[in-house]
């Protein structure tokens, strides 16, 4: 239960698990650690991950963490990308390149193939959906 309040809360709107999934209905992204802590023990469990919505910032980094063959994507399934960037404690924003280069590495082929042809991890936010990303991930059944 635990793990599942977690989820909820960095996932922003997740719905109950029918089997064992994770679904992803709506999120903004946030701090890089939990989700890489959520991501680890998805793996760990065996659970697949349906990304049913936006998935944007830091929660495409279930990409890097689960395996390829445990996620699925729905016709609502958006993945956003940018470039790394810590704010300080004054609210300023700072790039951060070298967190960005090793995102981009641990990133699956086709996906670091995608965001490379737009252009590399930068500010702009890339959204990668519809025919492209079922291109790359398999739809949910």
């Amino acid at each position: 239960m635990k793990t599942f309040f977690l989820a909820a809360v960095l996932c922003g709107t997740i719905s109950p698990p029918a089997r064992a999934e994770l679904r992803i209905l709506a999120s903004p992204g946030g701090a890089v650690a939990p989700f890489l802590e959520l991501f680890a023990r998805v793996r760990a469990s065996g659970e697949r991950v349906v990304i049913d919505g936006p998935c944007l910032s830091a929660c495409t980094l279930v990409l890097s963490t689960v395996p390829n063959d445990r996620i699925c994507v729905t016709r609502r399934a958006v993945l956003g990308f940018h470039a790394a960037r810590s704010i300080d404690r004054r609210g300023r924003i700072y790039a951060e390149p070298e967190a960005s280069r090793l995102v981009l590495e641990a990133y699956p082929a086709p996906v670091r193939g995608w965001i490379s042809r737009r252009g590399g991890l930068t500010s702009r936010l890339l959204l990668l959906r519809g025919r492209e990303l079922a291109a790359i991930y398999p739809s949910c059944r």
